[in-house]
């Protein structure tokens, strides 16, 4: 029984792995985030994450069509639902930042320019940090990598695993394959070691004793200030 539930297990993953690299080479240019694949009774929902909707949807819904027909006869999903949802806010989704360094790549802009151009739009977007790495034959032909840091982003703990988007994303270039990997800390981020003061409003009954007691304190000053004013027309007299 668990044999059999473990391959089911695999089998599902290796299909969710399939489809995912076949929208991400299809909807490229729609700026395809990623997808959730859901399977209920009456047939396989399939919710699409991508940056323009009307790319992927078409003319009076036709493009939607032939990607539900292709995901059913090339997949193998049953009576595929595919529901196109919009990503609000590109600049923070690392996804998409990725795409479209790669395609700043592509069209020969020089790596550096393109990582401080996505990370001054993330940043802008009210993200708490940013990361972009980017590997592969940069200037020469030995491999290495350089790092683009903005903010505050954690590296390990809960927070980095919870907290943290992370894409990776390939580009062939004519120097060999370049790697980019964008890790962002979206604003609203919650850290287990954060720690809030609240202001508090004293209790009604200690706010009364204090009112009392300066009105008494008044009272006091008043009176000494008459007795003074008394001694000393006594004193002239």
């Amino acid at each position: 029984m668990w044999g059999l539930l473990r391959k089911k297990v695999l089998q599902d993953a290796k299909l969710r792995v399939r489809v995912h690299e076949f929208l991400k080479q299809q909807l490229k240019d729609a700026g395809y985030s990623g997808m959730r694949l859901v399977r209920t009774p009456i047939g396989t929902q399939v919710s699409v994450f991508v940056h323009r909707p009307g790319l992927v949807i078409g003319a009076g819904g036709k493009n939607i069509r032939d990607l539900s027909k292709i995901l059913e006869e090339r997949f193998g999903l049953s009576d595929p639902q595919v529901a196109i949802v919009e990503i609000e806010v590109p600049e923070l989704d690392p996804a998409v930042m990725a795409a479209k360094i790669a395609d700043a790549l592509e069209k020969g802009v020089k790596y550096r320019r393109a990582a401080t151009w996505a990370m001054g739009r993330i940043m802008a977007a009210g993200a708490i940090g940013a990361q972009i790495v980017i590997r592969g034959k940069l200037t020469s032909e030995r491999s290495r990598f350089e790092k683009f840091s903005w903010g505050y982003v954690p590296s390990s703990g809960d927070p980095a695993l919870k907290q943290v988007k992370t894409a990776v994303l390939n580009v062939l270039l004519k120097q060999g394959l370049i790697g980019i990997k964008v890790k962002i800390l979206p604003p609203g981020a919650t850290f287990p070691d954060e720690v809030k003061i609240k202001e508090t409003k004293p209790p009604e009954g200690i706010a009364v004793v204090e009112k009392a007691a300066e009105s008494k304190s008044g009272t006091e000053d008043v009176d000494e200030e008459k007795d003074e004013l008394k001694e000393g027309n006594e004193g002239g007299g």
